[in-house]
């Protein structure tokens, strides 16, 4: 669905990715992970052709470079960290904005399906009661479930997240990823996710990629590089062993209230 070759990027004199190459098929879930720095947004940038790059990335097949906004946006749905607000946009405003692609025109033409795919990704992500809010007026958090609203309504094949649940509290972070799971499982579809929770990593992703100074340090299923060795490396500390320490009240706690 997605292939990425020899991808370099560059922020004037700072090289962010070098040489990264990467394949997404149907059905996966690429958690992409590494230290601060890494290269990990900037590797988002260049899939969604955001940034100026190096290199190749085909789209089923089809060269990013060639597609018209449109044509990208039914094939790549983007969820960033931070979204710039502007206009007093309502919620239920920014949702239908996702359907733009699907439309004859800017927000009009024939899109059949368009009101109730709002209507569900407004209920989904409990915006529904929120749908004639301003942005301007909403927290963080309630501002990054109204864009995750809008990337539910495009309906792409595939999603690109980077670190879409930094703004989230535990029970939308919950949701965001129980969905997405939900989504991914659809047929012609996958999924591509910045993510510092290695946590998040090991429970969602079928597959992860491992950055380290713009570099690729290991990719493949989860399991293989989320290994003591590649992570230890990356991190430059026992990740392993700090992870057990993070987790350990919780079990101590738990085998308290089961006794």
């Amino acid at each position: 669905m997605l292939k990425a070759r020899h991808i370099t990027l560059k922020y004037g004199d700072h090289q962010a990715l070098r040489d990264v190459s990467l394949s997404l098929s149907e059905g996966q879930w690429l958690m992409v992970i590494g230290p601060n720095g890494a290269g990990k947004s900037s590797l988002i940038a260049a899939l969604s052709h955001s940034r100026p790059f190096l290199g190749q990335v085909s789209l089923k097949g089809q060269d990013i470079r060639s597609l018209s906004p449109r044509q990208r946006a039914r094939l790549v749905g983007v969820l960033r960290q931070q979204q710039t607000v502007q206009y007093a946009y309502t919620v239920e405003e920014v949702a239908r904005l996702g359907r733009y692609a699907h439309g004859a025109g800017w927000l009009k033409g024939r899109d059949r399906e368009g009101r109730a795919m709002v209507d569900r990704a407004l209920e989904l992500t409990g915006m529904a009661a929120l749908k004639e809010r301003s942005l301007l007026t909403l927290s963080g958090g309630e501002r990054q479930r109204a864009f995750l609203a809008q990337v539910l309504a495009q309906d792409p094949a595939i999603l690109l997240l980077d670190e879409p649940a930094d703004a989230l509290d535990l029970k939308y972070q919950k949701t965001l990823f129980e969905l997405t799971e939900t989504w991914a499982k659809q047929p012609g579809r996958a999924v591509i996710s910045v993510v510092h929770d290695l946590s998040i990593a090991r429970r969602f992703g079928s597959h992860a990629l491992l950055l380290q100074d713009g570099r690729c340090l290991a990719q493949g299923e989860k399991e293989a590089v989320l290994s003591p060795r590649h992570l230890n490396a990356a991190y430059g500390m026992d990740v392993g062993a700090w992870q057990r320490e993070l987790a350990l009240p919780w079990v101590r706690e738990g085998h308290g209230q089961n006794g």
